[in-house]
This record gives structure tokens, C-alpha cells and sequence, in this order.
């Protein structure tokens, strides 16, 4: 029922049990993220990625490819960061690739942002290592508590 909640301890997760039975957890989160999304297109996708990344990413490598992903919310996946290299001739061609699930077209901004900043960290950070979190920090100090809310919304959204 709280699947993305398991690795959390059981007081928090009777919490959240017990703010779903009573119908407020979704009332909560809309209190706490009253904004609309404000990045609904692929185009727009770009451009937010693009500008998070020469703030904070300058000298990672380049991103070839920033979409919205229909298929990756069915499949659990919320966001990817994938490396591609392809042999040209005598040289190597490198790829980097960033892609969101299609649902951060309807959720509140600040899950957004959580997502691509995780997505731009993998660029420097390849695991999630204590530095890539702190990446994460770096770039959105809320990060964790994005983090958290987005399992909120999420298990509220499955019911």
C-alpha cells in the first residue's frame, strides 16, 4: 500500500496510513504546493534544464536530449540520466540524455525541480553517493523534503 514509502521507519509510515484514512494527506500536500505546474511542454523542459544546469553544471558535459517520457511513469520511473557512446570512424561520440516522466507535466513545480536536479547531479555524481546528495542540496536545498512530499504525492495519487 505504501510502496514508496518502505524504506521509511513505521511511525512514519502509520502516519501517513493514518492521514490517508482520514482523507487529508492530499489536502495537506495541496495546502503546502498550491502552484500550478508551470513546465508542460517539451520545449519548456528544455529551457528550465538547460538554465538549471549552466547555473550550477557549467562544465559538465553537454545534454543532447531533455524530453518528457510517456512511458516511464507506468513503469514506476520518475526521471533518467542516461550515457550513450557510439564509435564514428576512429573516434568516439558521447551522448547524454535527461528524461522526466510525462506526470511532472501535472504536479507541483517544486517536484519538478527535485526530479531534474537529481537527473543533472547524475552528470558529475554517477551514484548516489553522500556527494551526489550533497550536490542535490547544493542545487535545491529542500531537496529531501521534495523528496519525501513527492512519495506523499505519489501515494496519495496510486489511491
Amino acid at each position: 500500500m505504501l510502496k514508496y514509502l518502505r524504506g521509511y521507519p513505521a511511525a512514519v509510515q502509520d502516519s501517513v496510513s493514518t492521514a490517508l484514512a482520514s482523507g487529508q494527506l492530499a489536502a495537506r500536500l495541496q495546502v503546502r504546493y498550491p502552484h500550478p505546474p508551470e513546465v508542460t511542454t517539451d520545449r519548456l523542459l528544455v529551457g528550465y534544464v538547460n538554465e538549471l544546469k549552466q547555473r550550477y553544471l557549467r562544465r559538465a558535459p553537454p545534454l543532447s536530449k531533455i524530453t518528457f517520457d510517456d512511458k516511464m511513469g507506468v513503469r514506476g520511473i520518475l526521471g533518467t540520466q542516461t550515457h550513450v557512446s557510439r564509435v564514428q570512424g576512429a573516434r568516439l561520440k558521447a551522448k547524454n540524455e535527461l528524461r522526466v516522466a510525462s506526470l511532472f507535466k501535472r504536479v507541483p513545480p517544486e517536484f519538478l525541480r527535485m526530479v531534474v536536479v537529481h537527473e543533472l547531479a547524475h552528470l558529475k555524481e554517477k551514484d548516489h553517493s553522500k556527494a551526489f546528495y550533497q550536490l542535490c542540496c547544493h542545487m535545491e536545498p529542500e531537496y529531501h523534503q521534495y523528496e519525501f512530499d513527492l512519495r506523499l504525492y505519489l501515494t496519495a495519487h496510486d489511491l
